[in-house]
C-alpha cells in the first residue's frame, strides 16, 4: 500500500473514532442524569476509547518510521544494484583475462614451432610461373593468326574449373618433439635449423610439382626429361597424390647433402615428418601431413 493511500485511510480512521467520541459524550451526558446506574458502563467505555486512541498513535508512529525509513532502502538497493554490476564486470575481465592467457599460450606454442626465417622461395616461385605464363601468352597474341586459332566459345554453360593444387605440407616441429628425440640421432641439431630445413623440402616438393603440372609445349629442353621422369615417379605406388622430391634436388640453402643434412633427415624421418622410398635408381623423400 502506497505512503499517501495509509495516510488517508487514516485520517479517515481518525475521523470517523471523533465522530463516535462526539455521540459517546452526547450520551454520557445523557446518561449522568442517571449516575448511580452508568458509571460502571461509562468506566468500560472509557478505558476502551483509551485503549482505541493508543492504538491509532501506534500506527501512526509505525507509519512515520516506515515513511522515513524508504530514502535509506532506496540507498541500501541502489548500493546492492552497484555492487551486483562490479561483481559480474570483475567475472567478465576474469574470463578475458583466462581467454587470453589461454590465447598467448597458444601463440607462444606456435611461435616456438616457427622458424626465424620462413623461407619465402614457394611464393617467389608461384610468381615466376605466373610470369613466364604471361609473357608466352602476350608473344602468342603479337603472332598472325593467332587470333583465327581460338577455340570457338561453347553455346552451353561454362563447365566449372578445378580446384588449385594444395601447397607442399610445412608441419613444423615443436620443442618438445625435438627434446623427446635421443641425443644420438638429435646430435647439435637446433630447432630452427630442423623447421628451415622443412622450408627447403616444401620448396623442393612445390618446384617438383610445377614442373609435374606444366603442359609439355611450355617446358624448356632443360626441364622436359626431368619433367617426365618426375610424372613417372608420381604415378608409382606410396607416392601418386603426395608432394616429393628427389635427394638430387638437395641443394640448400639450409638442407645440404652433408653430415647436417643427413642428420636432418633422420631427425625428420623419426618425428614422421617424411618417409622415403627408391624408385628406380633415385632415392624419393615424400612430405607427409598431421
Amino acid at each position: 500500500m502506497d505512503v499517501k493511500e495509509a495516510g488517508t485511510s487514516l485520517d479517515s480512521l481518525v475521523s470517523s473514532f471523533n465522530t463516535r467520541i462526539a455521540e459517546l459524550q452526547q450520551l454520557v451526558i445523557a446518561r449522568n442524569m442517571y449516575p448511580a446506574s452508568s458509571v460502571s458502563d461509562l468506566s468500560a467505555i472509557d478505558a476502551a476509547l483509551k485503549g482505541m486512541e493508543l492504538q491509532v498513535q501506534n500506527i501512526k508512529n509505525r507509519l512515520r518510521d516506515e515513511t522515513r525509513a524508504i530514502p535509506k532502502a532506496k540507498v541500501n538497493l541502489i548500493f546492492i544494484y552497484d555492487f551486483l554490476v562490479v561483481c559480474l564486470l570483475m567475472l567478465l575481465f576474469q574470463k578475458l583475462i583466462e581467454a587470453a592467457l589461454q590465447q598467448q599460450k597458444k601463440l607462444e606454442t606456435i611461435s616456438a614451432c616457427v622458424p626465424s626465417c620462413i623461407p619465402e622461395r614457394l611464393t617467389h616461385l608461384n610468381q615466376d610461373a605466373n610470369k613466364c605464363f604471361n609473357v608466352q601468352r602476350e608473344e602468342l597474341k603479337q603472332e598472325p593468326g593467332f587470333e583465327s586459332l581460338k577455340p570457338e566459345e561453347p553455346a552451353g554453360p561454362a563447365p566449372r574449373e578445378k580446384k588449385g593444387r594444395a601447397p607442399p605440407p610445412m608441419w613444423y616441429v615443436t620443442g618438445d618433439e625435438l627434446n623427446s628425440v635421443p641425443s644420438y640421432m638429435k646430435q647439435r641439431l637446433t630447432l630452427d635449423k630442423v623447421n628451415a630445413a622443412i622450408g627447403d623440402m616444401a620448396t623442393y616438393a612445390e618446384a617438383n610439382a610445377q614442373l609435374i603440372a606444366a603442359p609439355r609445349k611450355k617446358l624448356a629442353e632443360n626441364n622436359l626429361d626431368k619433367a617426365l621422369e618426375l610424372r613417372e615417379i608420381a604415378m608409382a605406388d606410396g607416392v601418386k597424390g603426395k608432394h616429393f622430391f628427389l635427394e638430387t634436388d638437395i641443394k640448400g640453402p639450409s638442407l645440404k647433402l652433408d653430415n647436417t643434412g643427413r642428420a636432418l633427415l633422420t631427425v625428420l624421418r623419426h618425428l614422421g615428418r617424411i618417409s622415403e622410398t627408391r624408385i628406380g635408381h633415385h632415392r624419393v623423400i615424400i612430405l607427409l601431413r598431421p
